[in-house]
């Protein structure tokens, strides 16, 4: 019994170092990026940076410290992680234009081949709002009603990919309903705001059958307080993304003035 809550233990910690570093080294290069953008362009806005470091923090808290170790034992731990690293830091991380700050800093021929490879067929699906959507919600719903959730915590490799997925998804997912990097690949306003009510419907569905049916291994009560904060924690953010959906929306549809010369 003592080997095995040892293998745990460090198991829990290897999953936190590979899960936390990555985030902490991101943030790292995207200030490195702005350091060396700054020498050659006016400098990049100080709150852009100040929202990419909070939302690579939050998705470090997520993922490695005191909550992430709790969200092993906790459920309602778990989806306060889970509403920080698939929510929060994707759209902190968005709206700091990371592609827009990587495509000023780099040389301009690695910039033209970046530039190239967002305007792929496969970049294209990765951001078109259904896929993105499929994979962000329509994961939620494979971890949260099958095995999967209770496996995750058995298996090292199982936790890391699925961690992993829920913030690649959720960053997808963001970048898909709101623009603030270049987007060859565009679509329309009313496209992402079906496709949005849609998947936050789905979001909000899920939130109330965890409340009903607590996935395999969690007690009812941990289920219960963990989907009302999945419920309210994910409008909060959802609200703050249809804002500025509905603000870009807005400015784009409305007219331009004319200076008349006189």
């Amino acid at each position: 019994m003592h080997h095995h809550h040892t293998h745990q233990a460090a198991e829990g910690i290897l999953s936190q170092i590979i899960l936390g570093v990555p985030f902490l080294l991101v943030m790292a290069l995207y200030c490195a990026a702005v350091l060396l953008s700054n020498r050659r362009y006016k400098p990049w806005p100080l709150y852009r940076t100040g929202l990419f470091a909070a939302g690579a923090l939050c998705a470090a808290a997520a993922v490695a410290g005191p909550l992430a170790e709790r969200a092993h034992m906790d459920f309602t731990a778990h989806m306060m992680g889970h509403l920080l690293l698939g929510m929060l830091a994707p759209l902190l991380m968005v709206l700091a234009a990371p592609v827009t700050l990587i495509l000023r800093t780099l040389p301009v021929t690695y910039a033209r081949r970046l530039s190239r490879l967002l305007k792929t067929k496969p970049a294209s699906l990765l951001t078109d709002p259904v896929f993105a959507s499929v994979l962000n919600i329509g994961g939620l719903w494979l971890l949260y009603t099958t095995d999967l959730y209770q496996m995750m915590h058995q298996s090292l490799i199982l936790h890391v990919v699925i961690h992993l997925h829920v913030f690649i998804a959720g960053y997808l997912f963001t970048a898909s309903m709101i623009y603030i990097d270049p987007t060859p690949h565009r679509t329309s306003y009313v496209y992402r705001t079906v496709v949005l009510v849609i998947a936050l419907a789905g979001h909000g569905i899920l939130s109330k059958y965890i409340y009903a049916n607590p996935p395999a291994g969690t007690p009812a009560s941990q289920a219960e307080s963990g989907s009302v904060l999945m419920f309210y924690g994910g409008d909060l953010i959802d609200a703050v993304i249809i804002t500025i959906l509905c603000y870009q929306w807005y400015k784009a549809a409305r007219p331009r003035t004319f200076a008349v010369e006189g």
